[in-house]
């Protein structure tokens, strides 16, 4: 066998423990859910675990080490991820008066390519999708199983981990779409939203930026 069930069982707790921490992806689904809707949220929600999925690939080809140990890496990462998020907050400024959130949920701007696109330079930039894999993960890798196993241990743990994000940001989206409702009642509540969504990722992508330690 591969992987243990203890392996698998002991990453995936630690994985959930630090995946439901809200942080960018989560604030950034919550946001497309309320601003859009359930199907711009779920895309979002495809597009970031596609962009997680990718840094799980680089962290189990070696990327992860160069990472955890370059300083200059993962500051270039971390600035990367926090100046798309202001920018998209800056759009989002920007175009408030063009969000309208009607009941049949039809409105808006951003289609799901959009979503996709959006959402997986925000997977793919948060850093902490390289301290997840390259700091939590190791750990529970058996390093005295033969050396060519490593990297696949280190895959099938990835992908677990991928999963359970997958399977969290998709249940934040629809419980963020549900108050949605709210906001259809009135026309005008939807230039609102943009300006409080808009703000929000500008003042994300600042502290991203700022703070030495990322969050999901």
């Amino acid at each position: 066998m591969i992987v243990g069930a203890d392996q698998l069982w002991g990453f995936g707790l630690a994985a959930l423990v630090v995946i439901v921490i809200p942080g960018p992806s989560v604030v950034f689904t919550v946001g497309r859910a309320l601003a859009y809707g359930h199907r711009v949220a779920i895309a979002t929600v495809v597009g970031n675990t596609a962009g997680l999925f990718l840094v799980m690939v680089l962290v189990a080809a070696g990327l992860g080490a160069i990472v955890a140990e370059s300083i200059l890496v993962f500051t270039v990462i971390k600035l990367v991820g926090a100046a798309y998020l202001v920018w998209l907050g800056v759009q989002a400024l920007r175009h408030r008066h063009r969000l309208r959130i009607s009941a049949d949920r039809s409105a808006g701007v951003l289609t799901s390519r959009q979503a996709v696109r959006q959402g997986f330079v925000v997977g793919v930039s948060n850093p902490k999708g390289f301290l997840l894999f390259a700091a939590l993960l190791p750990p529970f890798v058996d390093r005295s199983a033969e050396a060519a196993s490593v990297p696949v241990q280190m895959a099938v743990l990835g992908l677990f981990a991928v999963a359970i994000g997958l399977v969290c940001d998709s249940a934040w989206a629809l419980a963020a779409g549900r108050a949605r409702d709210w906001f259809a009642r009135s026309p005008g509540r939807g230039a609102g939203l943009g300006a409080i969504g808009g703000t929000s990722m500008i003042g994300l992508g600042v502290g991203l930026a700022l703070t030495g330690h990322a969050t999901r």
